[in-house]
């Protein structure tokens, strides 16, 4: 039985990647009442920066990877605590539903100010175009 290779692994990601959207932009718009939709579309891009097999669900070991980014290491118990805290399904994963509910929730979780600190860590942006022209006075 030969198995054919899929040259077209880029386009496939990308559909993939955009039925990943579809599905999270549904899930959104139940939310889109409560939550306006520039922090919606944060939290989904958030999630599916950490959603790294396009699961539609954050399991333990995406959890693991995203904590190592960020510079801290959890232990595997530590990681299933903090699963636990905000998974609504008992599944062991944090789908995006749990997600949105997660940083929104009254409920102080690890991950939502964990995620709260990612954001304050960003280098602001460069700026744009050619630098200031600057004279000899400028130096002295």
């Amino acid at each position: 039985m030969a198995t054919t290779k899929n040259y077209q692994g880029g386009k496939s990601f990308g559909n993939l990647k955009k039925q990943q959207e579809e599905s999270l932009d549904s899930i959104a718009a139940e939310f889109a009442s409560e939550i306006d939709e520039a922090t919606l579309q944060k939290y989904k891009e958030k999630f599916m920066l950490y959603d790294e097999n396009n699961s539609g669900d954050i399991d333990i070991m995406e959890l693991k990877m995203m904590m190592e980014k960020l510079g801290i290491a959890k232990t595997h118990l530590e990681l299933k605590k903090m699963i636990s805290e905000v998974d609504s399904t008992g599944n062991g994963t944090i789908n995006f539903r749990d997600f949105i509910v997660m940083m929104t929730g009254k409920k102080s979780s690890i991950l939502q100010k964990i995620l709260m600190f990612e954001e304050m860590a960003k280098k602001p942006d460069a700026p744009k175009g050619p630098p200031p022209k600057k004279s000899i006075q400028d130096f002295l």
